[in-house]
C-alpha cells in the first residue's frame, strides 16, 4: 500500500523559513517523481515543485523560484522542500504526490497517482 505523509507545516512570520517533509512508503523514490502542490481556500490547486526519480532534476513554479529548494534522501525515501523568504501569499495546504512521469517540466495534478493528506502552512505576523 502506497502512503505519502507530509509534515513540517506550521505558522511562520513573513520572511521566515520552513522545511516540509514527504515520507513515502510502498513506493520507491528511485522510481517515482515527487511533486508538491498547494491549495488555498477558494483557489485552484497550484503545482509548486517536483524532483525527478532518476536524475534529481527539478522544476519550480515562477511564484516560488529562488525561494524554494527541493531535495530528496533516497535512503530515507523522503523528499524535502525547503521554503525560504516566505510570504503571506504562500499560505496554503501543501500536498506531496507521486508520479511515474519525469520531472522534466511541469506535470499537472492529473498526472499524479498517489497523494498525501496535506500539511498547513500559514505565513502571518
Amino acid at each position: 500500500q502506497v502512503q505519502l505523509v507530509e509534515s513540517g507545516g506550521g505558522l511562520v512570520p513573513p520572511g521566515g523559513s520552513l522545511r516540509l517533509s514527504c515520507a513515502a512508503s510502498g513506493v520507491s523514490l528511485d522510481v517515482y517523481t515527487i511533486g508538491w502542490f498547494r491549495q488555498a481556500p477558494g483557489k485552484e490547486r497550484e503545482g509548486v515543485s517536483c524532483i525527478d526519480s532518476s536524475d534529481s532534476s527539478t522544476y519550480y513554479a515562477d511564484s516560488v523560484k529562488g525561494r524554494f529548494t527541493i531535495s530528496r534522501d533516497n535512503a530515507k525515501n523522503t523528499v524535502y522542500p525547503q521554503m525560504n523568504s516566505l510570504k503571506p501569499e504562500d499560505t496554503s495546504v501543501y500536498y506531496c504526490a507521486a508520479t511515474g512521469y519525469s520531472c522534466s517540466g511541469y506535470v499537472p495534478s492529473t498526472g499524479y497517482d498517489y497523494w498525501g493528506q496535506g500539511t498547513q502552512v500559514t505565513v502571518s505576523s
